[in-house]
């Protein structure tokens, strides 16, 4: 929300210095933007007098200029507006000047061997407006030397505010002058709008259709009218605040937006056919014939069909045979039964409480005037806007809630402002529907303030914010009786009117009190599921993976091809026609990103993402899942080609490695995990794996399928993980959060290196895990350090060699000690595997 300070000044009577201003829009809530001072871009210009424009000797479209700035002798300046002439005053800059148009500083230069000293400035050049065919032609009256800000009145701050969604009474200059008046920096003008006397019915009546979201709709025709430029104050107004003038109907509709919240819309009476209607937009189906050996691929792009039973091949495709409306902004809409318009009786003119139709708008030629200020319902507003990606200040304001009681006032101060500009004559106002009556009140009571913010205010204090804001109070103490007023729907109940008072006193009111230190305070804020999000990113953030934020939607396709894809979770409305299901993993948006990097040269890409995946409809299928994705060379020691070494490309130990450590950082039991080799069809099979803990999936890893990329049209290698941080068991409670004593073994270790014949079928983690349990206090760890297969080995076996490390705590180990171990060892990996100690 923009607007100028002269233009608040208009209805606020204040001394108040605009940053007294600014701390008090801020402190009512109504937040500060911004700033635009234009005294101080513009600063530098001047109005100057072209004493002569001469041709350029070596350019026919450029003139060698005389210009006195009113500075001392003449300054030569080169120009190439068409419009430079001699005797013109304009607006001149001289070296050293920043030109916020063409972000630019001016410097002093040659154009085509003539030195030239400065400019002679365009509109578009001084951000004043968009023309730019020539230099700003000023009157002759214009005094040379002066400042041009000074002169043309530019010196006015341009004021910008954030408005909250609940607040829609702020959206209009008056609104924010009634707030800043109950912050008591000033008095509050208020001009009683006078009614408009009609001198002749309305001839054109409107009709609001049955099940129309319109509650009201008021009209009236002004005939005899003389449309054209409005007058400078009004263009001056609406360019401070980013809007172009139109025409000086157009302009008092924009006027009425931003100064009363009260958008209006005005149709050219002689375009108009007949009566208004104020209807559902109508909506109908048309069937096409097709031949084809696939219809699914007008199913999948959401076209009904209809198949012949007794020829598959033979059948109808369903097209959307919709209204349109040509808008103002000068594109064509197709509409269906959801949207509300205004239609007369030959098309539909208008898009309810969004945009106009242009072939109804109003132009020079405009003689007869139908201005229309109506009522629509917010939800209806925001989902046609939503519907078509149409943007408007109108919708903007009606889907966040007017004043219903302004509408006919609205009406008969457009009316007003339209004879007085444009002159003509008016009809009395056609009226259809009812203004709602939107009157409640509500039982507060005073001490309800201090209970729920803390601030301690004398009961006549709230009382008189709450009167000062346009709420009827009843009762002088206690409980009291408040009747909030038309313009604040957003009003419902007692707490909204303790916002209101501690909003206006100010929060700084509320006094600053210590939290006391009690056992709750020691209780953790964030939950386990928060905790092991943190942990994993940072974990994989030290990896050297790279953050990525992806859609929560994927195409069906995807999210067939990745587990998903049920009915049960497909969007009923998707934002986009391939973002049509929720996601049952991160990897499809991981695998679209990296590609995306690789297209734009950043080939070797490593990314991950901790978020939601959907496996259904129900809560308790809705997991937090880490994800992580390895791309061509981004090993987890660097990316990309090196002198030193063969470049590797990326494989599943990577992805395994990466998920590994999310799961040693979320406290999962990394040393109890079982990996199987049965993942998930959308892996490589024999290149990916499964975390367990007994019967519970933890998660996946490995290298992608190539029928997936395939499908997604997408490049490889490919690798990647994803943990379900959910189903990580919740470690014991322990009985101290103090770290245990550091132990530092006294003795030497130990380490014994064996070599196994097994099957080919053997995982070597089950060999791992099988010497291990001998003696988990005696053994430290145990490492595969080689693998063989090839001659001298059976075809179907393997040889897996295994170093075990023997760390004793109470004295060192004997020989015969240590080959009772080594016994053992063989014998539990012989038991558990069938292995056979390798010769």
């Amino acid at each position: 929300m923009k607007f100028t300070l002269s233009w608040l000044k208009e209805h606020l009577d204040t001394t108040a210095s605009l940053d007294d201003i600014l701390d008090a829009l801020n402190r009512i809530g109504l937040e500060v933007e911004g700033v635009e001072d234009k005294a101080a871009k513009l600063k530098g210009f001047s109005i100057a007098y072209v004493i002569s424009a001469e041709k350029h000797p070596n350019a026919d479209k450029l003139r060698v200029c005389m210009v006195d700035t009113g500075a001392g002798e003449p300054v030569q300046v080169v120009c190439g507006a068409p419009n430079a002439r001699t005797g013109m005053k304009s607006v001149f800059s001289p070296p050293g000047t920043y030109i916020p148009g063409k972000d630019i500083t001016l410097g002093v230069g040659s154009i085509r061997g003539v030195e030239s000293r400065g400019m002679l400035c365009s509109a578009a050049e001084l951000e004043l407006s968009e023309d730019h065919d020539g230099i700003i032609d000023l009157p002759e009256d214009a005094p040379v030397g002066v400042p041009y800000v000074d002169w043309m009145g530019l010196d006015d701050p341009v004021i910008e505010i954030a408005v909250t969604p609940n607040r829609a009474d702020a959206l209009g200059v008056h609104g924010v002058a009634r707030d800043l008046a109950a912050a008591g920096l000033g008095r509050l003008v208020e001009d009683a709008i006078a009614p408009v006397a009609g001198a002749f019915p309305c001839p054109v009546k409107v009709t609001i259709a049955d099940g129309a979201p319109c509650p009201a709709f008021a009209l009236r025709l002004i005939r005899g009218v003389k449309n054209g430029p409005s007058p400078e104050w009004l263009q001056n107004k609406l360019r401070a605040i980013g809007l172009r003038p139109i025409n000086a109907l157009v302009d008092v509709t924009n006027l009425l937006t931003f100064d009363q919240n009260r958008p209006l819309h005005v149709f050219d009476a002689g375009k108009v056919q007949g009566n208004l209607v104020v209807r559902r937009a109508k909506s109908s189906v048309r069937y096409d014939e097709f031949f084809t050996d696939d219809p699914n691929e007008w199913i999948d792009l959401g076209h009904p069909v209809k198949i012949d039973p007794e020829n598959p091949n033979h059948y109808w495709v369903g097209f959307p045979d919709a209204e349109t409306l040509l808008a103002l902004d000068g594109k064509t809409y197709a509409l269906d039964e959801t949207m509300c318009v205004i239609a007369d009786a030959r098309a539909v003119e208008s898009l309810a409480g969004v945009m106009g139709g242009e072939e109804s708008g109003c132009d020079e030629g405009t003689t007869d005037v139908l201005v229309e200020s109506a009522l629509w319902e917010p939800i209806n507003i925001a989902s046609t806007g939503r519907k078509l990606g149409l943007n408007s200040d109108a919708r903007f304001r009606f889907e966040r809630g007017i004043d219903p009681a302004f509408t006919v006032p609205g009406l008969e101060l457009a009316t007003k402002l339209i004879l007085d500009l444009c002159g003509g004559e008016a009809s009395e106002i056609e009226l259809a529907g009812a203004i709602p009556d939107t009157a409640r009140t509500i039982a507060f009571p005073l001490l309800l303030t201090d209970r729920l913010a803390g601030l301690a205010a004398e009961d006549d204090e709230q009382i008189d914010v709450l009167t000062r804001l346009g709420f009827k109070v009843s009762g002088s103490s206690g409980t009291v009786d408040v009747t909030p007023p038309s313009w604040r729907g957003d009003i419902e109940g007692k707490a909204d009117l303790v916002e209101e008072v501690v909003r206006i006193l100010g929060l700084d009111r509320v006094p600053s009190l210590p939290f006391e230190r009690d056992e709750n305070a020691l209780k953790p804020v964030l939950t386990t599921l928060q905790l092991r999000t943190r942990k994993a990113k940072r974990a994989l953030a030290t990896r050297g993976l790279v953050e990525a934020v992806t859609w929560s939607f994927v195409p069906k396709l995807q999210a067939e091809l990745f587990g998903g894809g049920a009915p049960e979770l497909a969007l009923a409305n998707p934002i986009a026609s391939d973002l049509s299901d929720m996601r049952p993993s991160l990897l499809p948006g991981l695998v679209r990103s990296s590609q995306a990097n690789a297209d734009r040269g950043l080939g070797d890409s490593a990314l991950f993402e901790v978020g939601q995946v959907f496996k259904g409809d129900r809560p308790q299928d809705q997991f937090t899942a880490a994800t992580g994705l390895r791309r061509a060379l981004a090993k987890p020691v660097g990316a990309g080609r090196h002198w030193s070494a063969k470049a590797q490309p990326v494989d599943a130990f990577d992805a395994k490695a990466d998920a590994l450590a999310v799961l040693a950082a979320c406290g999962a039991p990394v040393a109890n995990l079982q990996i199987s080799a049965d993942a998930p069809d959308w892996f490589h099979p024999g290149r990916s794996g499964t975390f367990r803990l007994g019967a519970n999936v933890i998660g996946h890893f490995g290298e992608l399928h190539p029928s997936v990329l395939e499908a997604m049209d997408v490049e490889g290698p490919l690798v990647g993980f994803e943990v379900l941080l959910d189903c990580i068991p919740t470690p014991k409670a322990k009985p101290t959060r103090v770290k245990p004593l550091l132990e530092l073994a006294a003795f030497q270790p130990v380490e014994r290196d064996f070599a196994f014949l097994v099957p080919r079928s053997v995982a070597a983690g089950d060999m791992v895990k099988a010497a291990a349990g001998v003696d988990r206090k005696l053994i430290t760890a145990v490492n595969v350090f080689d693998l063989y297969e090839g001659p001298g080995i059976e075809a179907d076996s393997k040889s897996v060699a295994l170093s075990v490390t023997l760390q004793p705590r109470e004295k060192t180990m004997t020989d015969a000690e240590i080959e009772a171990v080594a016994a053992k060892i063989v014998a539990e990996v012989t038991k558990k595997t069938g292995a056979t100690l390798r010769g």
